[in-house]
């Protein structure tokens, strides 16, 4: 899609433009998947968001697929597994956030119980909707909100670990919960 005006964080990497005009703000309410971008966002703290989607599909084979009860049930030895793995492309060696993912699952779990479902959750914190803005520009994006100061302390206050507001902001915009694709962007609706 050559001329077309884009977000412009998203800059010229196929990668990232893949995934700002098939991913990026569009609403998911698949549990597993809503998972799969909380620790994805998580992951990505302290670092750039394209250096976590280059080790995208390392982290969706050594987590498998993101499936949140296959997850829950992964060990210390999992993680020794994961901290040492030697592949042409490995996750994030951060021990902290090896295992945050696998006690957030144990946490997703407990919210699906709850809640029904993770996603039911989550959405919460957006009345079930996404919010729309249209920020003129990049620096008219806040890197957070009063809805993700509010799911960040409720994920923490349940045990969730790497779920900072900022954090939760950026998970809100992925999963399009919040959409802020920015004016004359094509994925504008």
């Amino acid at each position: 899609m050559s001329g077309v005006e884009r977000c412009g964080w998203c800059g010229d990497d196929p990668l990232y433009v893949k995934y700002h005009d098939e991913e990026w703000g569009v609403p998911v309410r698949d549990d597993d998947r809503l998972f799969e971008m909380l620790t994805l966002e998580g992951a990505q703290a302290g670092l750039s968001w394209i250096t976590v989607l280059r080790k995208r599909e390392r982290y969706r084979e050594v987590f498998h697929g993101f499936e949140i009860a296959r997850v829950a049930r992964m060990t210390a030895r999992d993680v020794e597994r994961i901290l040492n793995d030697d592949g042409p492309m490995t996750v994030v060696r951060h021990r902290g956030k090896i295992e945050s993912t696998i006690s957030n699952a144990k946490c997703a779990i407990a919210a699906q119980q709850e809640f029904g479902s993770l996603a039911e959750y989550l959405w919460s914190f957006v009345g079930g909707e996404p919010m729309v803005n249209r920020p003129a520009t990049l620096k008219d994006v806040p890197a957070n909100t009063s809805e993700s100061d509010a799911m960040s302390r409720a994920l923490k206050k349940r045990g969730f670990k790497f779920v900072g507001s900022t954090i939760c902001y950026a998970f809100m915009q992925a999963t399009g919960m919040v959409d802020d694709h920015l004016r004359g962007c094509f994925r504008c609706s």
